[in-house]
């Protein structure tokens, strides 16, 4: 699966390091050409040479130690590569690559490479939901970087919760992944799991019309439901995610409708966008556009329910207490599901907890083809981010996990993934 790949592996100081043994050993199985450099306070639990007898290659650890006169090491790392995996990945090490710095081997080398980039994450639980740690990813992530989620459990440090470096077998069929979507596409700079590339470079390896004569209508931002003139119900939503895939799906070809409600972001350049404000707006917005499309993303976070009736004037203070009566708004996602004919329909799904039970359950009782659900508490993956932490389903279960990327990457990779489908359904 991964003959002749190279693969150059940094291995950082924390416990977890010594996974990076078993995962030399799973990836030079695999017939994968593995150059290790080391932190200094990696060789604090894991020996160079342990990690050189695995993978048959030196291990490199001092920027100045230049073994081979014709070349600089680390320029002659940073090319080689085919992926530049960082496992495991340590705060430090994160925020040396977000701040662009290149005080070591590693950190120097990371600088000059232009191969894809993944880190696996491991720390304490209280320091990877640490703000500084965020930001430092979602930086990461808006590059390109792509991240394997840390695991939950007991950590080294005694602690319960999130910041275990991934297991070993697990990045392996991510990177796996990677190589297969690479050989699919046919080009070295195409980005799978969150891996780098620009449209341009989809656009120079023939992804640039995956979706060319087709027309897409997307929803973003959150309905607002009018109690009187000044006040009103709305949610946290920013219209990020939605934009983000009007603007994916501008850049593979497609026409694109694009339906906002209340955003304070600036919509995507060039694409036709029709303003609305509540959620009977939006329906009826969507209603117009259903029946020419080709996919449908519903990416905007709808009112549930809305007052019953909304005053023509300001409602005045009068009391201690005041009942506001709601009823339910009309599902737009489940009327498009009982309508749709040949349109391929993606439904969205914020949770809180218990994310697969009930993404599974919306996409049945909705119809769906696809539906994207994350747990909005998670790091990195909220309202108003710049990064998304996705599951996408469909009717037979998990599709894709997808690791902390920008929300155009999700854009790009969730419709690439119905472009492929609609495509299948009509061959």
């Amino acid at each position: 699966m991964l003959n002749g790949k190279v693969i150059v592996l940094g291995v950082t100081g924390g416990i977890a390091a010594y996974k990076a043994a078993t995962l030399c050993s799973r990836l030079v199985q695999r017939g994968a050409d593995v150059h290790v450099i080391m932190t200094e306070s990696a060789k604090q639990f894991i020996t160079e040479l342990t990690l050189q007898s695995l993978t048959k290659n030196p291990v490199y650890s001092d920027t100045f130690d230049e073994r081979d006169p014709s070349v600089v090491s680390h320029i002659h790392l940073a090319d080689m590569a085919d992926l530049f995996l960082v496992a495991p990945a340590t705060a430090n090490v994160i925020g040396k690559m977000a701040h662009g710095l290149a005080d070591d081997m590693l950190t120097t080398t990371l600088l000059a490479t232009t191969a894809p980039v993944m880190i696996s994450p491991a720390m304490n639980v209280h320091m990877y939901t640490h703000p500084a740690v965020m930001a430092n990813l979602e930086t990461l992530a808006s590059r390109g970087v792509g991240m394997i989620e840390p695991g939950e459990g007991l950590l080294a440090c005694g602690y319960v919760g999130k910041g275990r470096m991934e297991e070993p077998d697990t990045i392996v069929e991510v990177v796996e992944r990677f190589f297969q979507e690479q050989d699919k596409q046919g080009g070295p700079s195409l980005r799978v799991d969150g891996m780098p590339g620009s449209s341009a470079d989809h656009a120079a390896n023939g992804s640039h019309g995956l979706l060319s004569g087709k027309k897409v209508v997307v929803t973003a931002g959150g309905t607002i439901e009018r109690i009187d003139p000044v006040r009103y119900i709305t949610n946290d939503s920013s219209g990020k995610m939605g934009f983000a895939i009007a603007k994916a799906a501008k850049e593979l070809g497609a026409e694109v409708h694009l339906i906002a409600a209340h955003t304070d972001e600036a919509p995507p350049e060039g694409i036709e966008t029709e303003r609305v404000e509540s959620a009977e707006d939006m329906y009826q917005a969507v209603l117009r556009a259903f029946p020419d499309s080709d996919i449908v993303v519903k990416a905007a976070a709808v009112a549930d329910y809305r007052p019953r009736e909304a005053a023509s004037s300001k409602i005045k203070k009068r009391g201690d207490t005041m009942t506001l009566e709601l009823v339910k708004t009309t599902d737009i996602l489940e009327n498009l599901g009982r309508r749709k004919t040949t349109q391929f329909l993606i439904g969205f799904a914020a949770e809180t907890d218990s994310v697969e039970q009930y993404a599974r359950e919306k996409l049945k009782r909705k119809n769906c083809d696809l539906l994207v659900a994350n747990d909005v508490t998670a790091a990195g993956a909220g309202f108003g981010t710049d990064t998304n932490l996705v599951q996408i389903y469909d009717a037979e279960g998990l599709v894709e996990r997808l690791p902390l990327m920008s929300k155009e990457e999700v854009g790009r990779r969730l419709l690439t993934l119905a472009a492929e489908r609609l495509s299948g359904r009509f061959s």
